[in-house]
């Protein structure tokens, strides 16, 4: 690593953090905040405003810590800023409102084919060129007019005045990339939104350095460099992949947050179009920071868990470790369990209707419950996208021990690791600043949990399977 600190900007749709990093890896420092959408005419958006109030405010208790010398944003990909004589003209749409939706079948005509795009057809505003398009049925003047920036480039627009694009920004289920072809898609060279985006560039490309504006209102110097940035789940990526344990491997990484996203990094080159995967059941091709094409599989697990068991009971406590596995094993005895799905149109089974099967007993019981069904539905996932022989968790819920053990029983043929830390996403943006493997600790392999779940699995799929199919 270089010699100076490093701030990673993660703007993530429920969180937003910022970490400081010293030049040995080590995390100094860490701020977040809980994004909330507001609601800006006639529709609902991202507050980009308030984010960067919060910013502001935490880079200003940063700039005395230490010798800072870069930031690198990331931001999931569903998100994009329209800018023009440097200012944003349109608050970025909130992918989780549903407004779009009215204009979900002219829009379906227009788009490109999942062979073509590896970009399925999403609820609400999850596919980022519906949201354009709706913005070009309400504004056309202001689409026409602006420069479209991802989201994760938006942020480094913001602390340095340059406009880019980035390749794993809009290959991520937007609509308007095709991975295979390394260019934009035909709905976004014929709609006139490829000319509008701003210039491509690498994800490890220093775009400028912090604004005057910013180095005043921070104490920061106007020498810190401002990278371009990536989209959050590619950095998960690149930090699996500089694991040792994980080299050399057909290997998946599973990042867990709000969203639980699958990431098949083969060992093979993933052939010119992908025929297996179902567009149906939230399958798509990810690109990575090299532009290659990464089949991958989602579902809203961290969203999904909080709905079943409150925002309080998400984060695992070690000190009841021992108590939520007996009760996994309880649930898994006596057949009770969850089925899919609380949040309809996502996941692999996008129109079951989730519902309990049997009485919760108490909070450690629904804990229990609601981790097991996580590794249920990730075990579908990963099946759906021929998860190799190497499994590596990512993220909020690498530390929950009955979703992670639940998930080595159900893969006996795959090596399951953690890596005991959170960070994932911060590690592969310093890596990609940086070029080292920013301060990476050994993997820990999960152990199955202790019981079988070979017929609980079996009847789980059954009616997760059915009850997809009633709608």
């Amino acid at each position: 690593m270089t010699g100076g600190w490093t701030i990673v900007l993660d703007i993530g749709k429920t969180f937003s953090k910022a970490s400081l990093w010293d030049e040995r890896g080590v995390c100094v420092r860490q701020r977040s905040r809980h994004n909330q959408p507001l609601t800006v005419g006639a529709y609902q958006a991202l507050d980009a405003d308030s984010i960067q109030v919060w910013l502001k405010r935490v880079l200003a208790q940063y700039a005395s810590l230490g010798p800072i010398e870069a930031i690198v944003p990331v931001a999931h990909g569903a998100g994009a800023a329209l800018i023009r004589n440097g200012r944003l003209q349109a608050a970025p749409i909130d992918y989780e409102w549903a407004g779009v939706e009215d204009q979900r079948a002219v829009y379906q005509n227009e788009c490109d084919s999942f062979a073509v795009t590896g970009s399925p057809a999403l609820p609400a505003g999850l596919n980022l060129g519906l949201q354009l398009h709706w913005l070009d049925s309400l504004q056309s003047s202001t689409l026409s007019s602006s420069q479209i920036l991802p989201w994760a480039q938006y942020w480094a627009w913001v602390l340095c005045g340059v406009a880019a694009s980035e390749v794993s920004s809009l290959g991520c289920h937007t609509d308007l990339w095709r991975p295979f072809d390394r260019a934009p898609s035909e709905l976004a060279v014929r709609r006139g939104w490829a000319d509008r985006l701003a210039p491509l560039v690498p994800a490890n490309t220093p775009l400028g350095t912090l604004s005057w504006e910013w180095a005043l209102n921070t104490g920061l110097s106007p020498a810190v460099r401002v990278y371009c940035g990536l989209h959050d789940s590619n950095a998960a990526l690149l930090a699996a992949r500089s694991h040792g344990e994980i080299e050399g491997h057909d290997a998946t990484m599973l990042a867990t947050g709000t969203w639980f996203i699958a990431m098949h990094s083969s060992l093979q080159p993933v052939p010119g179009r992908v025929t297996t995967l179902p567009e149906r059941r939230d399958c798509l091709v990810n690109v990575d920071v090299s532009g290659t094409p990464v089949p991958s599989s989602r579902f809203m697990g961290g969203r999904e868990i909080e709905m079943l068991i409150g925002a309080d009971a998400l984060q695992s406590d070690a000190r009841f470790a021992a108590t939520h596995i007996e009760h996994a094993m309880r649930a898994v005895e006596s057949g009770t369990m969850i089925l899919p799905s609380s949040v309809r149109g996502a996941g692999p089974f996008p129109n079951a209707a989730s519902r309990w099967v049997g009485a919760r007993q108490d909070a450690n019981d629904a804990v229990a419950r609601a981790h097991l069904y996580a590794a249920l539905v990730a075990d579908v996932s990963l099946d759906l996208i021929g998860c190799g022989d190497t499994l590596l968790i990512d993220g909020r819920f690498s530390n929950a021990p009955v979703f992670a053990q639940s998930l080595a029983r159900l893969r006996p043929a795959t090596r399951v690791f953690i890596g005991n830390d959170e960070n994932g996403v911060a590690r592969g943006a310093l890596h990609l600043a940086t070029g080292a493997k920013a301060g990476t600790t050994a993997l820990q392999r999960v152990s199955p949990l202790p019981v079988d779940l070979t017929e609980y699995r079996a009847r789980w799929r059954e009616s997760a399977e059915a009850s997809d199919r009633l709608i």
